[in-house]
């Protein structure tokens, strides 16, 4: 792409509505806008002062295509730091073409995925990590994804990053002056307060990183595999908690032999829920297939929820023998998981059964601190108020609700692990008692890998590879 073109994008979505906003970026997106623009008040474009709108008459020619409101911000005090001009016509897929088609006869391009995101990048408006921030705001659809998108757009985690490079930067030159006076054999660099400072990038970069394992599946909406023998009511539970027919409910054992996912807001943050084809001895290749895909979505959860059939079971210790085997073969194979026992159709049993099953499935879930239990009734929604306030539970928030910088990218992450790497390279180095000039080097590596999540080192491929997962528009 040519960043000094002049560069055309329709920056709502396509298709019929109210409004469309037409966003121009570049040198001569005033000019350009101008020569098109009639005003009803014969005001000239390049006239007017910056962040003002103008209401006039799209022209080609002698044909008026629409009314329209035109926007005017002025380099560099813009998105992109360049001339942007935003035009605000009507929403009409045809209107938008006609009005897209004549500017770029007129001499503007149409704009690549991202490229007046990566033009503020560029004109130094955005850091690089503040970029990617809003891609992903865009794409954010429920509040924890949004609140972390907006704190690193904010530039919380950007400003974290810079302070470390910066004082490591500052003894970085120290070392690098040492070099010029190696035959003096001085030191510039006080050790003690390099290695305070070692140390202290050491607790940032862990504490980010960690952040991670929270951030990315709250960005990606966390897994939650529901599963359990064939007609527990799994099916039922899916379609309970989303409030609407998901998934086939059926009286017919096997029913689900496919996994059906979806997803919901619970307390703001995105739950994905999993439905998978109920576990049992088969000799249907079909649903071996389907069950073999169950054991590898719960590999994949973040939480497990183990159904049970109320009315299969009665007062007899024995009758829930199978099903403590199945949850410690569960609780075995994923150790780390957490894990929901639902004892599902409650309202099916009498109330001394069901406080007998309480008792039990309680007693298995005590064996465990990320074990919960409850008693519902899936058909009715009755307890699922209560198992959303479980997950909930089960979701490490801390650091959201105290407004913490949390890692969602796994660019940022490998780039972190890569400094962190360095820097304990170096403070191996220190203890070791190494050469300055080798010091050097690896502050030098893990000031690279700093430089790398803002943007001060970035390649053409790098940004080609962030902004071609943008909008166009955007």
């Amino acid at each position: 792409m040519n960043i000094h073109d002049t560069i055309i994008a329709l920056a709502t979505p396509a298709g019929a509505g109210a409004i469309a906003v037409i966003r121009i970026s570049g040198k001569d997106a005033i000019s350009i806008a101008d020569a098109q623009f009639k005003s009803i008040k014969d005001k000239t474009l390049a006239t007017q002062k910056s962040h003002t709108i103008h209401l006039g008459h799209i022209v080609d020619g002698e044909k008026i295509l629409d009314e329209v409101l035109i926007s005017v911000f002025k380099g560099p005090n813009s998105y992109t730091g360049e001339n942007v001009i935003e035009i605000s016509c009507h929403g009409s897929a045809f209107i938008q073409q006609e009005i897209i088609q004549l500017f770029l006869r007129k001499g503007c391009r149409t704009a690549d995925a991202g490229e007046f995101t990566m033009r503020a990048f560029l004109n130094g408006k955005l850091d690089l990590s503040q970029a990617e921030a809003v891609a992903d705001l865009i794409a954010s659809d429920n509040e924890a994804s949004h609140q972390i998108a907006m704190q690193q757009m904010r530039g919380g985690f950007s400003s974290e990053i810079k302070k470390l490079r910066e004082e490591l930067l500052n003894f970085a030159s120290l070392i690098e002056l040492e070099l010029d006076f190696a035959e003096e054999d001085v030191e510039f660099a006080d050790r003690t307060q390099f290695n305070a400072l070692l140390h202290k990038i050491q607790t940032v970069l862990k504490r980010l990183i960690d952040s991670f394992a929270v951030g990315n599946v709250i960005k990606n909406g966390i897994p939650i595999a529901i599963v359990g023998e064939p007609n527990v009511g799994k099916s039922t539970l899916l379609n309970a908690l989303l409030n609407e027919e998901r998934a086939i409910v059926s009286d017919i054992a096997g029913t689900t032999r496919d996994t059906i996912e979806d997803e919901i807001s619970i307390g703001g943050i995105g739950f994905r829920f999993i439905d998978t084809a109920g576990i049992r001895d088969t000799k249907d290749v079909v649903e071996s297939i389907g069950i073999k895909k169950t054991f590898e979505k719960i590999e994949q959860a973040q939480v497990v929820v183990y159904l049970i059939d109320s009315t299969k079971l009665t007062t007899d210790k024995n009758s829930i023998k199978e099903t403590r085997i199945a949850l410690e073969k569960i609780k075995n194979k994923f150790p780390q998981k957490p894990l929901v026992i639902i004892a599902n159709k409650k309202d099916q049993i009498s109330e001394e059964l069901q406080q007998f099953i309480a008792t039990e499935i309680n007693d298995i879930a005590l064996t465990n601190a990320k074990t919960k239990a409850i008693l519902i009734t899936a058909k009715a929604g009755d307890g699922v108020e209560e198992l959303k306030s479980i997950l909930l539970e089960f979701v490490n928030t801390g650091a959201l609700r105290n407004n913490e910088t949390i890692i969602t990218n796994a660019r940022h992450y490998d780039s972190l692990l890569k400094a962190l790497e360095e820097i304990n390279r170096v403070q191996d180095g220190m203890a070791m008692g190494i050469s300055s000039d080798l010091l050097a080097i690896d502050i030098r590596q893990a000031l690279h890998h700093f430089g790398e999540i803002t943007g001060e080192i970035t390649t053409d491929d790098l940004l080609g590879n962030i902004f071609a997962n943008f909008c166009i528009g955007k």
